[in-house]
């Protein structure tokens, strides 16, 4: 286990979950339904890109029928990410996933603000995509609910046709069709000797996380880079603010100076499995932070970009105490020094 422990790496998992969140909700209501449909769209395509094949041989979903390895690979992927979906098999060419409510992509009363083009961006963008990454014409999806329309969640199936599909058939809409029964000891799970409790853990803070190292990025191809930077940056010092008593509860923290607010910055970064410690002189605190997780591959306008909204969720954290504390932060090596002061 991490040094975090489980507390911690929960409440990391929480935290990214609700920046993500936030942002989504920011794009719609300042950028509007386009907007956020093609950032959702450019978003799970790249993400599409980075994990479905990858996966296949670690979730054990390889020689399966595509269409079945396709609805098994959502139930177990986003299983080990902490996302319950239901999965129900028809046959080698037909195989369902529903999404059942509470939705975490749109967790509590965000399901009302998030415009159903964002539900259509990320269908296009991965559901539509898997027949493509697999070489298989013939294999699409039919989405029958979708979660902005009060149906019953997110549903769909995957199936494989007798005929190639024109690329505006890899995804279609049959919303009076039903699911067939579902079977609980027919719900495939993840192989019980390579997912561990604490590798559970773990894939959930990173599934949460990679939304947020992705989003940022691919938000700035539709927003613009400044516009995109500056969203993810207020949105992420919202959620810091909102989050910080679970937060602090999760590592131990106290509501009080720098020195403890420094405790809790390198208590919370230890939930990321970074390196972190803790120097006091003074009123003043030093965390110096090395091996960020957050930031693990990413180079260039990427990194910078999602650093700048990254340190904000923590400068929101801090900004919750009741003192007033300032928190500047500046490069060391791969690393960062955050220095907190009386304001």
């Amino acid at each position: 286990m991490e040094s975090g422990g489980f507390a911690a790496i929960e409440a990391q998992a929480r935290l990214h979950h609700q920046w993500l969140l936030g942002l989504q909700l920011m794009v719609a209501t300042r950028e509007g339904p386009q907007a956020v449909g093609e950032w959702m769209f450019r978003l799970f395509r790249r993400q599409h890109h980075d994990k479905f094949l990858s996966s296949f041989a670690k979730l054990g979903l390889e020689g399966l029928p595509h269409a079945v390895a396709c609805a098994r690979y959502h139930v177990l992927s986003n299983g080990v990410g902490g996302v319950a979906v239901e999965y129900m098999e028809e046959g080698p060419r037909k195989a369902w996933v529903r999404f059942r409510h509470p939705r975490w992509m749109y967790d509590g009363a965000v399901i009302c603000g998030i415009p159903i083009e964002a539900s259509r961006g990320f269908l296009r963008g991965w559901y539509a995509q898997n027949g493509v990454s697999l070489g298989n014409p013939r294999l699409g999806f039919v989405c029958v609910s979708e979660d902005m329309s009060g149906q019953f969640g997110l549903c769909g199936y995957f199936v494989e046709e007798d005929r190639d599909l024109a690329e505006d058939e890899r995804l279609r809409f049959a919303p009076a069709e039903r699911p067939p029964p579902f079977d609980p000891a027919a719900q495939p799970s993840p192989p019980a000797e390579q997912w561990s409790e604490e590798r559970l853990a773990r894939a959930a803070r990173n599934y949460a996380a990679e939304y947020c190292r992705n989003g940022v990025r691919e938000l700035a191809g539709v927003l613009g880079r400044a516009r995109a930077v500056e969203l993810a940056r207020l949105s992420a010092r919202l959620i810091g603010l909102q989050e910080y008593p679970r937060l602090a509860a999760a590592v131990g923290g106290e509501d009080a100076g720098p020195a403890e607010a420094a405790a809790f910055l390198a208590a919370s970064f230890a939930g990321m499995g970074d390196e972190a410690s803790v120097e006091t002189r003074g009123e003043t605190a030093v965390v110096r932070h090395e091996g960020l997780r957050i930031l693990r591959g990413l180079e260039g306008e990427a990194r910078e970009d999602l650093l700048a909204g990254w340190i904000e969720l923590w400068r929101g954290a801090v900004a919750s105490h009741r003192a007033f504390i300032d928190v500047a932060v500046e490069a060391q090596g791969e690393g960062l020094r955050w220095t907190l002061t009386p304001a």
